[in-house]
């Protein structure tokens, strides 16, 4: 049964950086794409990035783009989400998602497994 287990938020300053790892297990990692997603407070779960099998592709929304950058290393079953120039708008609780079509990133119904989130919170 496919785990994901996020780690790395808490809180920050505005400007600042974090960086989130989530670890992934039950399943062959490498075979395929991830996604992180975050949800703020009153608010739907809205894609951030996501990432190829290969680590090759990467996707962004538009209020990211430039800000984060998803990674992935393979042998150790963990997608990275490095997050710079935070701002209070980032708060959120942010998951990392396994992409079962390999495609469709934006979209929360492609993915299976999801972690329990962690929470970032960026205060100005």
């Amino acid at each position: 049964q496919a785990q994901l287990v996020e780690s790395g938020g808490g809180p920050a300053q505005s400007g600042g950086s974090l960086t989130l790892s989530c670890a992934a297990s039950g399943f062959v990692f490498r075979n395929y794409a991830m996604g992180w997603f975050r949800q703020a407070p009153g608010k739907e779960r809205e894609f951030v990035a996501g990432i190829d099998w290969s680590g090759l592709s990467t996707y962004y929304a538009d209020s990211v783009k430039g800000r984060f950058t998803i990674s992935r290393d393979n042998a150790k079953n963990t997608v990275y989400l490095q997050m710079n120039h935070l701002s209070p708008e980032d708060t959120a609780v942010y998951y990392c998602g396994e992409n079962r079509r390999g495609s469709h990133y934006g979209n929360a119904a492609v993915y299976g497994a999801w972690g329990q989130g962690t929470q970032v919170t960026v205060s100005s």
